[in-house]
C-alpha cells in the first residue's frame, strides 16, 4: 500500500544536460535532430530546455557571421551566400531599387 502511494503517474521526468542542448542549438540543429539525439520528445526540449536553445540559436548566428566576414575579407564567397540564405534568411532581393517595367509610353 506504501509503495503504491509514492508512485507518481505518468512519463519518468527527463533530465537532459543543459551544456549539450545549447551546443547542439548553437550548431542549429533542428528540434527533431536535438529529441533523436536525446532520443526524448521534441515538446520536452522546447518546453524545458527553451533558453538554452534560444541562446544557442542566437550565439550560432553571432558566430556565423562574424565568420562570413572573416572570409569575405580574403575572398571566398559562395559558402558565404549559401549559409547566409540557408541560416540568416539573407536572400538576392535588391533593396530599394525599382525594376517593375516602364509603361510603353514613357519609351516612345
Amino acid at each position: 500500500m506504501e509503495n503504491e502511494q509514492t508512485k507518481k503517474a505518468g512519463r519518468p521526468t527527463v533530465v537532459l544536460d543543459r551544456e549539450e542542448v545549447y551546443k547542439l542549438a548553437y550548431f542549429h540543429c533542428t528540434l527533431e535532430e536535438m529529441a533523436s539525439f536525446f532520443k526524448c520528445d521534441r515538446n520536452t526540449l522546447s518546453a524545458n530546455y527553451s533558453a538554452e536553445i534560444a541562446k544557442g540559436k542566437s550565439e550560432g548566428k553571432i558566430r556565423l557571421r562574424k565568420k562570413q566576414y572573416e572570409v569575405a575579407m580574403r575572398g571566398n564567397t559562395t559558402m558565404l551566400i549559401w549559409l547566409g540564405k540557408q541560416i540568416l534568411g539573407q536572400n538576392d532581393q535588391n533593396v530599394g531599387e525599382d525594376y517593375s517595367p516602364l509603361p510603353i509610353d514613357d519609351i516612345l
